[in-house]
């Protein structure tokens, strides 16, 4: 505020209480019968006035109780001259208070009053502001667009949306995912995407609870999305019990969810296709379920050049380890270490075997034996009766009989680091060493036992969707037709009068068990229904018009080779 310098005045108790009544009435603040401290007076909250408002009527915003400090000049006088009345500050405060400039020390006092004309809450009221002495009220623009806030549209990180054009690609996927695993001979089921913690702790260890989005639901049960299919169609394999006829031949599709760092073809939801094969002891099933991935990857138009697929045993580094005298509890936690080879430098391998108890020299041998890429080289450290050795040797054998030898490349590193693999085990990946692993899986015996219940034969694999579209992507293979529709024929009817008919062709050629996209619109230019046509994907076009109607007819456009002719309706199908 600012203070008179050269003259002073006189304001009387009476006038300067009903000057600060009216800035800010203290009934409120003050009890019955107390009187107002004249030099320290303080408003609860600042009064804005409303653009209706010509009789001095203030709503109050809401803001925080701000002191105001009158100087002391004042209070000791006991009338007021006529040019303080006419002082600018003062004569604002007792006409209507003005919002005040950001940088003045009024802005502190009251600047809660102009953040609330500015926000959602304080845009109902009207904002005051101070124009060469005078008040002017004004109403922010924006008031009603504020109330509206946008929310976030974009899905949570490591998801995603499917609209049509997307979800289109995802079909085409997941068909031939189904085609691949019907033609050899494998029923589909499916399993909640909510699962019991436990059911991943036992299979895993307690370390997977850190990739999980597990929590306590409302009935004090710990539950977790699923990361994977495999521990689910083992828990319904135990379910099944005696009843299940052997051997079982069964394949998924479903949605997993892994909370873990993002790398390209890695997301925290994904597809996953799992084939699983349970009752078979020998090689055979191995040899099958590679016989199915690499036709999926031949419908695709993906060809050995582009994808191989490294074969092992866990027997392998098994025999290792009892050569060099490692103790079997150190078998899987090893595991673990050696599937990082080809993520983490040699030194930092060394260090985490040796933090294992793993002595130097066994710590070498065991790296050399991982660097073996035959199956002669194998044979020469294990021996030609070694189990690992005889496993190998019968499935490259089988590869020859199914012709996709050439896809397959023995590679010892290859342990995958989840625990309960026993045997033979494999992994997808690009040959251009440019994306993560495409697909994995081998032999898993003894998870049922892990699970509760009785170990029998087990093995398969699991194929994520987000890296195969990316090799996809990479190779141009998406076929053009996915960037529209499929229906077969759309059905314009030219008139409101011919609506009826239109939609009883429509309704018969849907019976009929075609694709048919009406046209419900009306006022439709022929232009705007040939557009629409083509980004539907339509074979036909069937136009309902007035003169080919009156003969019994509609006109057929084929969009393919683009010739019209007149069709009777019951001739359409």
């Amino acid at each position: 505020m600012n203070e008179p310098t050269n003259k002073t005045a006189r304001v009387g108790p009476e006038r300067l209480s009903r000057f600060f009544n009216h800035v800010t009435p203290l009934r409120d603040k003050e009890p019955r019968g107390a009187k107002a401290n004249p030099r320290s007076v303080v408003p609860r909250r600042p009064p804005v006035c409303a653009p209706q408002s010509r009789a001095r009527r203030c709503l109050r915003s809401n803001t925080r109780p701000t002191r105001l400090r009158i100087p002391l000049m004042l209070a000791a006088t006991s009338t007021p001259s006529r040019s303080m009345l006419r002082a600018p500050t003062l004569r604002a405060l007792l006409r209507r208070p003005a919002a005040p400039a950001a940088s003045t020390p009024a802005y502190r006092a009251f600047g809660n009053v102009g953040r609330a004309c500015q926000s959602p809450r304080g845009s109902r009221f009207a904002c005051a502001a101070s124009e060469g002495g005078r008040s002017v009220t004004t109403v922010d623009p924006n008031a009603k667009k504020a109330r509206k806030q946008m929310i976030d549209l974009q899905p949570p990180k490591g998801t995603r949306d499917f609209p049509p054009e997307e979800m289109r690609v995802r079909n085409w996927l997941f068909g031939h995912f189904r085609d691949v695993a019907r033609s050899f001979g494998f029923d589909e089921f499916d399993a909640p995407v909510l699962e019991s913690e436990e059911l991943y702790v036992r299979k895993a260890g307690e370390e997977i609870t850190q990739q999980l989005y597990n929590f306590v639901d409302k009935g004090d049960r710990r539950v977790a999305l699923r990361p994977e299919l495999t521990p689910s169609f083992a828990r319904l394999i135990l379910q099944q019990g005696k009843s299940l006829a052997l051997p079982a031949k069964w394949f998924a599709i479903g949605q997993c969810w892994r909370y873990e760092r993002m790398t390209r073809g890695r997301r925290r939801e994904h597809y996953q296709w799992n084939m699983d094969i349970v009752g078979v002891e020998g090689v055979e099933a191995e040899a099958e379920l590679l016989a199915a991935i690499t036709t999926f990857f031949k419908r695709l138009g993906i060809t050995s050049n582009d994808v191989g697929i490294k074969v092992s045993s866990r027997k392998v580094l098994q025999a290792v380890l009892e050569r060099f005298g490692v103790p079997p509890e150190n078998f899987a936690p090893v595991c673990v270490v050696v599937d990082k080879i080809e993520k983490l430098p040699r030194e930092k391998i060394v260090e985490e075997l040796a933090s294992l108890g793993v002595e130097s020299s066994a710590i070498d041998g065991i790296l050399s034996a991982m660097e073996l890429k035959t199956v002669e080289d194998l044979e020469t450290l294990l021996g030609a009766d070694a189990d690992a050795v005889r496993d190998l040797r019968t499935l490259f054998s089988y590869a020859e009989a199914y012709g996709y030898a050439d896809w397959l490349v023995f590679d010892a590193s290859v342990v995958r680091g989840l625990s309960y693999y026993t045997g033979v085990v494999f992994e997808g990946f690009d040959r251009a060493g440019e994306l993560r692993a495409i697909c994995g899986g081998g032999r898993y015996d003894k998870l049922l036992g892990a699970l509760g219940g009785e170990d029998r034969p087990m093995v398969g694999f699991g194929f994520g969707d987000a890296v195969i579209m990316e090799l996809v992507n990479d190779k141009g293979l998406l076929p053009e037709s996915l960037k529209n529709g499929s229906v077969d024929d759309l059905v314009y009817p030219m008139s409101e009068s011919l609506r009826a008919p239109a939609m009883a062709i429509a309704n018969r050629l849907r019976a009929s068990g075609r694709s048919v996209d009406l046209v419900l619109e009306s006022g439709k230019k022929p232009k705007w229904a040939f557009k629409h046509a083509e980004r539907s994907g339509a074979e036909r076009v069937v136009l309902l018009g007035e003169k080919e109607w009156e003969t019994g007819n509609v006109r057929v456009k084929n969009l393919a080779t683009r010739e019209e002719t007149d069709v009777k309706p019951e001739d359409l199908c």
